[in-house]
């Protein structure tokens, strides 16, 4: 990767709804800086209002990039949004960046690089996903260990994710997950002037403005855009199928849910989110700034 430097960097992270998108906006219109997506939900298309992504009036004030450009039958991964990353530094000449968004994922690979891993047939993931889903988070572990010790041993639950990840590059490429993790990385940001900060809104705070906004996506869309992604068929494992609200209104317009249990369900979904979020945040960029 390319080292640019005499370029800067606004970098924004914190949970879902805690004002990230407003501060950018307002940082945008005072530097004229380009506003990126660091969020891995909100790069998928079909989902705007399900996943919070910025509306006419925002895209209307400041320049947008990393945007619902991704169709929503797609497994995007983190080493693709940082190949858009670079698209956009260099289609953007001087002008400052500002990412905002709530995935850490993107922001650590962003700061430290990313370990180059070769990409994984689709069917070889679904076979993994397939001979995994019936087992406990003991046997999965048993299984990793069988084929890939040194991955086995780094984790401290055997996250069924992790565990489909690391066996479908093993059976892909003849290799273990680490010998990728291992190889040299370097930050497409390096000699840039960085700021760093993480938005951490009061926990009672930030409950109130995800019911609130989630009550809003009921009435201005979410039902109508969850609709529109399941008429399109696609696989129920990929990400956007996943994305919080997703699940539930599926539920609910199939007859399983009550509106009220749908919107209740979404709303502590997102609480769990948040929370997850939160403990990245404080385990990795402890060092961050707080606001």
């Amino acid at each position: 990767m390319s080292v640019m430097s005499g370029r800067s960097a606004v970098l924004i992270a914190g949970p879902t709804a805690s004002g990230k998108s407003a501060l950018a906006l307002e940082l945008a219109a005072q530097r004229d800086a380009v506003i990126v997506n660091a969020d891995a939900m909100q790069v998928y298309d079909t989902l705007a209002v399900v996943t919070a992504r910025p509306g006419a009036e925002d895209l209307a004030r400041a320049e947008h990039r990393l945007y619902g450009f991704v169709p929503a039958a797609t497994r995007f991964s983190t080493g693709r949004w940082l190949d858009a990353v670079q698209e956009t530094i260099a289609e953007t000449a001087e002008r400052q960046l500002i990412f905002v968004g709530g995935t850490g994922l993107y922001f650590d690979a962003l700061l430290n690089g990313f370990a180059d891993i070769p990409a994984v047939p689709a069917e070889i993931a679904l076979e993994v996903q397939l001979e995994i889903q019936a087992l406990d988070a003991a046997e999965r572990l048993a299984l990793l260990r069988r084929e890939d010790p040194e991955t086995a041993a780094r984790l401290k639950v055997a996250d069924p994710q992790r565990v489909i990840r690391a066996l479908a590059v093993k059976r892909a490429t003849g290799q273990p997950i680490s010998s990728f993790q291992n190889s040299p990385r370097a930050s497409i940001l390096e000699g840039w002037k960085i700021e760093r900060l993480v938005l951490d809104p009061d926990r009672e705070v930030l409950r109130e403005r995800i019911a609130r906004r989630f009550e809003a996506m009921f009435e201005s869309g979410a039902v109508e855009e969850v609709e529109a992604i399941l008429a399109q068929d696609i696989d129920p494992s990929l990400p956007a199928m996943k994305a919080i609200g997703v699940p539930e209104i599926a539920d609910w317009l199939a007859g399983t849910l009550s509106r009220e249990e749908a919107l209740r369900l979404a709303i502590t979904a997102t609480h769990q989110y948040a929370k997850r979020q939160r403990t990245w945040f404080r385990n990795r960029m402890g060092d961050w700034p707080r606001q």
